[in-house]
């Protein structure tokens, strides 16, 4: 690793334990809670009068909704846990391997997506949005040197950028 490596800084290790973090928990978990109430309320009698192939997709589609959140919500808890000093590092890191922040993707060209609740298919698309946040931040945190190696011939600026890029979307 270069000089210029070593010299580093790790923004996603402070932003763990940061307020950005406590925003990230508190809309992950936020999102939770509303997933769950329009799926029992609304989302619930809204799939009931779906046409069928629209209907098999909306119980696919909220298994791995509820499925990613689940999932994002465990590392949140995890992450913390370890921030309030509950776990230690190394027992997040065995507890965390249980936890899956990818392959969770949706296809948007299945036949009936369009006919699903516009508010459900919003419920998918933030949790996407949160997902790759979390999963971001899990890579910065816990696999630093394979998120953090950046190319001789690279500008570790640039590629902090990249990664925020990638983290927020370019808007």
């Amino acid at each position: 690793m270069s000089e210029l490596g070593l010299n580093t800084i790790s923004f996603a290790g402070h932003a763990a334990s940061s307020a950005q973090f406590r925003t990230l928990y508190s809309e992950g978990m936020s999102l939770v809670e509303e997933t769950a109430a329009y799926l029992d309320g609304q989302g619930r009698a809204a799939s009931k009068v779906l046409p069928r192939m629209a209907s098999v997709l909306y119980a696919a589609e909220s298994m791995r909704l509820t499925t990613r959140l689940m999932q994002m919500a465990s590392w949140l808890l995890l992450q913390r846990a370890v921030n309030n000093g509950e776990m230690s590092r190394d027992q997040v890191l065995a507890e965390k391997n249980k936890v899956r922040l990818d392959g969770f993707n949706v296809d948007r060209t299945a036949p009936g997506w369009n006919d699903l609740p516009e508010a459900f298919r919003d419920l998918v698309e933030r949790s996407l949005r949160l997902q790759n946040r979390v999963a971001l931040l899990d890579r910065e945190i816990y696999r630093p040197t394979e998120a953090s190696i950046v190319p001789d011939n690279q500008n570790s600026v640039k590629a902090q950028l990249t990664l925020l890029q990638t983290a927020f979307g370019n808007h």
